[in-house]
């Protein structure tokens, strides 16, 4: 495989030739996300980020396999509508549209789908890897493993703020938010900080005030939001100034953060903390990233979908990138091929440098790509990194209590597989 994909070398050189070839029939990537509902936020933008990668791709004469060019399409569809129309989706993606790839958030609205698309054997790339089993063989996470890398983030905050131990929890009662409650349990324990108050809320019935009050009631020092979606993190995030917190905040995410700051203070905003960062950081300028040009990629979309980039903006388009390298080494977009040269070796480039396939101990499978992730910070009105830190070593030494705590709120794969399987009735 080269160094770099056809992505990365247009980012750097603006343009590359055209090579022979009549275009083919187009290759065909498919988008099952939530794209209305609570969840949008974490489908939408994603797909708009999917749109510049491809724009990209198809403007320099599309994608080349076994010698010929095929242009690069996008069939997308909503998951949060029921799941009779998720697995409908899937199967037309499959069956008529020949998709090469599906791209899905997973979780609770994905997972109608997921035991069909195993059947066929398509490959389907998922940002959360809570969703691997050893029954998912050709489903893999490899950009965002969440919720593990919001370890990195209780780490250095527990590093750079000593004093502060007290801990208050929310997390949204889902497939999204179970696990992230779990990590932060874990990685809470494993820094040595009290968990003085859970509040575990349903993700569609939920008062943010009435839950912040319940919080600051046990006088923490940390509020964490969890990975709680980006209108009810903004609306904890209020409650929490209005309320007169003065201590630490940590989450998953801190989309729109400049609307934050606007409805709270700078003061307040900068002792927030947060795992993805604006892609014009100084601390990326240097990274071997997805195209090597993380700042191109951030103007280009803010210039064609101003006001929406989030923390999910980057993540598809980055693996269409991976999944590109793996068709230039094998040669072909035939699912099982791409997924063999993806995993050849059991290492890969990861958005944030060096990863490796990594799970078994915690999904029964290595199908997620693990590697370092960034901590982030607000500065002077900008998001801005503070460390990578290595997910790798964390789990390395504390692998066994994550899983203590995974299975106490019953995440662990075969728990959920238990609970995916028919009830039987007894003979009469």
């Amino acid at each position: 495989m080269s160094s770099s994909s056809f992505a990365q070398r247009l980012a750097v050189t603006g343009s590359l030739p055209r090579l022979g070839g009549r275009t083919r029939a187009p290759v065909r990537i498919g988008f099952l996300t939530p794209l209305s509902g609570p969840e949008e936020y974490w489908g939408r933008p994603g797909l708009e980020g999917c749109q510049i990668w491809v724009d990209w791709i198809n403007e320099s004469g599309g994608l080349m396999v076994a010698g010929k060019r095929h242009l690069v399409e996008i069939v997308a569809h909503d998951s949060a509508l029921s799941s009779k129309a998720t697995l409908e989706a899937a199967q037309d993606m499959v069956e008529r549209q020949r998709v090469r790839l599906i791209l899905t958030l997973g979780g609770d609205s994905f997972a109608p789908a997921l035991p069909y698309l195993m059947g066929r054997r398509a490959l389907v790339a998922t940002l959360l890897p809570s969703d691997l089993s050893p029954d998912t063989p050709y489903l893999i996470a490899p950009a965002e493993v969440h919720p593990l890398f919001n370890v990195t983030g209780v780490d250095w905050l527990a590093r750079t703020q000593p004093a502060a131990r007290r801990v208050a929890l929310c997390s949204q009662t889902d497939s999204l938010g179970l696990p992230s409650l779990a990590v932060y349990r874990a990685a809470f324990e494993a820094a040595g900080r009290d968990r003085v108050k859970e509040v575990r809320y349903a993700p569609d019935h939920a008062d943010a005030g009435q839950i912040v009050a319940a919080m600051l009631a046990e006088q923490p020092d940390i509020l964490c939001w969890c990975s709680s979606a980006p209108p009810m993190m903004q609306a904890l995030t209020e409650a929490a100034h209005a309320q007169g917190f003065t201590g630490q905040i940590l989450a998953c995410t801190a989309d729109d953060y400049p609307r934050l700051i606007a409805r709270t203070s700078p003061e307040f905003m900068e002792r927030y903390t947060f795992q993805f960062p604006d892609f014009d950081d100084p601390a990326l300028a240097d990274t071997a990233f997805f195209f090597r040009q993380p700042q191109a990629f951030f103007e280009a979309y803010n210039a064609r979908f101003p006001g929406e980039w989030s923390a999910v903006s980057w993540e598809y388009a980055s693996i269409l990138d991976l999944w590109h390298n793996a068709v230039e080494l094998a040669d072909t977009t035939e699912p099982v091929s791409v997924l063999a040269a993806m995993k050849r070796g059991q290492q890969m480039p990861h958005a944030f440098g060096p990863a490796r396939w990594w799970g078994e101990e915690i999904f029964g499978i290595d199908n997620a790509l693990v590697g370092d992730w960034p901590v982030v910070a607000i500065h002077d009105g900008r998001a801005r990194i503070q460390e990578f830190g290595s997910v790798l070593n964390w789990l390395g030494q504390n692998g066994k209590l994550l899983a203590r705590h995974l299975g106490e709120l019953e995440q662990l794969w075969d728990q959920r597989l238990l609970r995916r399987l028919p009830v039987l009735s007894p003979l009469a």
